[in-house]
């Protein structure tokens, strides 16, 4: 099982995701989580960019980057007879689209696409608030960040629980994550990738849909405001013999900051099948 985060692109929020899910599959399978590159600080006297494969490319920390670096990362990491099973969130759910049309030989037996931003982000209205800021306006945000990043580490928790207040069972995991935020270098890149995401998330791929729709399972919010009710009306229409659901719990599109364990109990139910063959 390999989880692909959405943005920002932190292992940490996914946590609780994968200790669930690890314990639903009977404690089976592996359970990995990939961090976006770039998006976490690298332990001390480490680059960010370390990988002599993902050196070569021009844009390491864009949408392109991304993706080339999570196959890089299964290549290295999962022999090809292994069968994967990708669970992908938000952005995700566009790279783990992208990985299955350029790399045609990975053994993927299910793609689980959660809240699926894989098309109009800039169209959508979170999209619309977000465009202007993320394309125009990012750089004004460093020189807070970098402010930021001298105060001690116990305020910077106590900012963002501050900032996370107002749910009411917020996940532990995501406080601590969250202080990456701190760093200037991570949010350049966090917001760099971000800016991509409302230029090139256009069009919706529906031909690598349609070459592999046995294998997708789509889940889509109702309240979502990155990709509102009427996406999935619209690919549902389009796909009527796919596997499109829409969530019935009310869970936001964040879900790992309050809803870990709930959507890992749901997703091991849906799985079932597919585990009987492997």
């Amino acid at each position: 099982f390999c989880v692909l985060a959405g943005n920002p692109g932190l292992a940490g929020y996914y946590r609780t995701f994968i200790q669930a899910l690890y314990r639903g599959l009977k404690q089976q399978y592996p359970v990995w989580v990939v961090s976006h590159a770039g998006h976490c600080k690298p332990p001390s006297g480490m680059e960010m960019i370390e990988d002599t494969d993902i050196k070569e490319l021009e844009d390491v920390f864009g949408l392109n980057g991304q993706v080339e670096h999570k196959l890089n990362f299964l290549r290295k990491n999962v022999s090809k007879e292994i069968k994967l099973v990708l669970i992908a969130h938000s952005i995700g759910c566009y790279i783990t689209l992208e990985m299955m049309k350029r790399a045609s030989e990975l053994q993927v037996l299910r793609s689980v696409l959660l809240f699926p931003t894989i098309e109009r982000m800039a169209q959508s209205p979170q999209g619309k608030l977000m465009t202007p800021l993320l394309c125009k306006l990012r750089y004004a945000l460093y020189m807070p960040v970098y402010l930021l990043s001298f105060l001690p580490e116990g305020v910077k928790a106590s900012l963002v629980r501050f900032a996370l207040r107002g749910m009411k069972s917020c996940d532990e995991s995501s406080i601590t994550t969250s202080i990456n935020l701190f760093s200037v270098d991570c949010v350049a890149n966090i917001l760099y990738m971000a800016s991509q995401e409302m230029m090139k998330v256009v069009e919706r791929d529906s031909t690598t849909i349609k070459q592999n729709l046995k294998k997708l399972i789509f889940y889509y919010g109702t309240g979502d405001s990155w990709c509102p009710q009427h996406y999935y009306d619209e690919i549902k229409m389009d796909f009527p013999e796919g596997d499109i659901r829409l969530c019935e719990k009310g869970l936001r599109h964040a879900f790992v900051l309050d809803a870990s364990k709930e959507m890992a109990a749901m997703i091991t139910d849906w799985l079932q099948d597919d585990l009987t063959k492997l």
